[in-house]
């Protein structure tokens, strides 16, 4: 099965002059998805004073199954979540920290508002490499107050923007914008750069069981419009964590490269990985049909 994007070629960038090509194909019990990581939809300008890069064709190539099943465990991921429906990928963390130091584990939060890293009006921005990729809410692939459909996680469950139905197992039930299960600690930091909790780092937060609609990894089981009978599903927030840090099932390895940040101080080469081809492209049976 090869599924199209619903309006291909459309979306030309005017500084680089370059068209989405997105091709999903199902075999084998995979879902490949094939894409040049040019957005759907008008991206913000880049470079700009947050961000240095410039917006370029990639050759991303990813695989998930068509079947996902629940771990029983959490799963840290990092730096790929998941890949959009416009072949656009989720990457939720950065290459910032405290004082430029990986290991103090003071790691800034893209969309904490303290930081500037350069992120347009659909909550993204671009690597050192040209990869455009999403840090939040996708604004371009929402469709209002609908439950919609964005992507899909490294291990095979579907991403919903932030609208869920109130009832998890009722398609009846209206639709609300779900929360996170996150909150910002009370007091001060320990250590490092020191002062109140204010979002400003991904360790200013806590989960705590219960508190949204959400579980640690951003998700829940429950019905969707794709998925009648009901299947276990993430959100991206308006809130952190925004896009989850973690899956509930097993991640592909196509989604393990070595490649995050992206802003001022972002400015590393991805390194690579001894079970790929140069450039970092997994090793998988090449696409049957090839669109671009």
């Amino acid at each position: 099965m090869v599924l199209e994007p619903s309006q291909p070629d459309t979306i030309r960038l005017s500084q680089t002059n370059l068209i989405n090509q997105v091709r999903f194909e199902e075999r084998d019990g995979y879902r490949y998805i094939y894409a040049n990581g040019i957005p759907d939809h008008t991206p913000g300008t880049f470079p700009n004073q947050g961000n240095p890069n410039t917006i370029s064709a990639q050759n991303h190539l990813f695989r998930v199954t068509l079947t996902p099943q629940l771990s029983g465990n959490s799963t840290p991921i990092r730096p790929v979540f998941g890949i959009a429906l416009n072949g656009v990928p989720f990457e939720p963390g950065t290459a910032e920290y405290w004082n430029r130091d990986r290991s103090s584990g003071w790691n800034y939060d893209a969309l904490s508002g303290n930081i500037n890293l350069g992120l347009d009006q659909h909550n993204a921005h671009v690597q050192p490499t040209g990869s455009y990729h999403y840090h939040g809410l996708p604004i371009g692939l929402l469709q209002g107050t609908s439950m919609t459909l964005v992507g899909y996680a490294a291990d095979g469950f579907p991403i919903y923007g932030q609208y869920g139905y109130r009832d998890a197992n009722s398609s009846t039930s209206r639709l609300i914008k779900l929360q996170s299960s996150y909150r910002l600690k009370t007091g001060q930091r320990p250590n490092g750069p020191g002062g109140p909790y204010d979002g400003t780092f991904v360790q200013d937060f806590e989960y705590i069981a219960g508190l949204g609609d959400l579980d640690e990894c951003n998700g829940r089981f429950g019905v969707t419009p794709e998925h009648p009978d009901g299947i276990y599903h993430y959100y991206i927030t308006e809130m952190f964590p925004f896009i989850p840090r973690c899956v509930q099932g097993t991640p592909d390895e196509s989604f393990q490269r070595q490649l995050a940040g992206g802003g001022n101080n972002g400015n590393r080469r991805p390194q690579g990985r001894p079970n790929r081809h140069p450039g970092g492209r997994p090793s998988f049976p090449p696409p049957r049909h090839r669109s671009f």
